[in-house]
């Protein structure tokens, strides 16, 4: 499953779910790397 994370204030890298942390960051793999960051929150539905 794809995720996006955010790394600092203005870094975010989009790759695949490996893990969940316990203080609730997560871990994605991109190719043979990994990166730790907090979650990007999935939007909310459109209110019209």
């Amino acid at each position: 499953m794809l995720r996006t994370i955010i790394m600092g204030s203005a870094i975010s890298v989009q790759g695949i779910y490996v893990r969940e942390l316990p203080d609730g960051r997560i871990v994605v793999r991109v190719d043979d790397d990994t990166f730790t960051g907090r979650p990007v929150k999935a939007a909310g539905p459109k209110v019209h």
